[in-house]
């Protein structure tokens, strides 16, 4: 019984001690949330002068066949870097680099 009441004390404090380290960690992102709210300042609304200067950049498009043509070339690449080391295992040939330009 002493025992068991020993282990509960100890796992009361490593709760209570988590508990107090986690408050004192969360603290400060409390206190930096309250403060932009409090801050906020009225944007004027734009007049017909003003150049619209906050449209988003619209990304090139490219057509779907060119995006498959990469991917088919990069699978036939891969494929072919397999077949190669299934045919002559190598430690240097499982390590080399792909050809393909869609590796990051």
């Amino acid at each position: 019984m002493e025992m068991f009441l020993m282990g509960l004390c100890l796992s009361l404090l490593g709760v209570a001690v988590s508990a107090l380290t986690f408050g004192v960690a969360t603290r400060g992102q409390r206190a930096a949330e309250a403060q932009p709210a409090a801050r906020k300042v009225a944007v004027p609304a734009a007049q017909f002068f003003v150049a619209d200067e906050a449209k988003p950049a619209v990304a090139a498009r490219v057509p779907v066949e060119i995006l498959l043509a990469q991917l088919e070339q990069h699978v036939r690449l891969e494929q072919a870097a397999a077949e190669s080391f299934l045919h002559l295992p190598t430690t240097d040939s499982l390590h080399t680099r792909t050809k393909s330009p869609l590796m990051n």
